[in-house]
């Protein structure tokens, strides 16, 4: 069974500039990716999907793979639909395993024990996920309590959500779905991989990136070094 780990960046990136590239307890965030998904030693082989050459030179000095994707694909419209499918058309695997370069809170040992899961479960689809156990509401109405009555939050179902920090798909099934028209990012049969609150810490703004910096020791539970991750 071949498993290959993909990380995805972009050189341009909305709210917060050259997010990719932004540096956590000075190191960029792509780095770290790439040093926790290799420390990880579960992998046939990693892989640095990117559209600029920047992250080409960087993969190469972390000693792993460089996908160039298509400029098509390069824009801030590009779907990850279509840039996961056009990496699967280049590469043959069993299993994809995306790691976002965004969840730097994430350690290697979560890497591990998704991939068992994904592998032991026999899921299609297998999503990352932090379980809200809080009254939530969408589209002003309630998603897991009722208007009617008031419940202690530790008796209310929860909610997953996604976090995007880790994700699997079995290659085949994906590519099959894409080229059928269907959704391929939900299609099959979906697993949901529990993370705790600080390994689901998406990096989407510079606040985002000051919380990080704020909890990483809390995380880690150890004064690391720079080049230890």
């Amino acid at each position: 069974m071949k498993i290959i780990a993909m990380i995805p960046a972009r050189l341009g990136s909305q709210r917060l500039k050259q997010k990719n590239l932004q540096k956590l307890r000075g190191i960029s965030l792509i780095t770290r990716a790439i040093r926790k998904t290799r420390d990880a030693n579960v992998f046939d082989e990693i892989w640095v999907n990117a559209d600029h050459p920047q992250f080409k030179s960087i993969a190469r000095r972390e000693r792993v793979n460089f996908h160039q994707r298509p400029e098509k694909l390069a824009g801030d419209t590009a779907t990850s639909e279509e840039y996961v499918y056009e990496f699967l058309k280049c590469h043959s695997c069993d299993y994809i395993v995306q790691i976002h370069t965004i969840a730097p809170l994430l350690p290697s040992k979560s890497i591990v024990d998704f991939v068992r899961m994904l592998k032991d479960g026999q899921f299609d689809v297998l999503l990352s996920v932090v379980n809200e156990q809080i009254e939530c509401i969408y589209d002003g109405k309630p998603v897991n309590f009722s208007f009617w009555k008031k419940s202690n939050s530790q008796q209310l179902m929860p909610v997953h959500r996604i976090t995007w920090g880790i994700t699997g798909w079995r290659s085949q099934n994906y590519i099959q779905a894409h080229e059928s028209g269907q959704c391929a990012t939900y299609w099959g049969r979906i697993g949901f991989f529990p993370l705790e609150r600080l390994s689901g810490h998406m990096i989407k703004t510079r606040e985002d990136l000051e919380i990080a910096e704020i909890f990483f020791s809390k995380r880690f539970k150890k004064k690391i070094k720079p080049d230890e991750i």
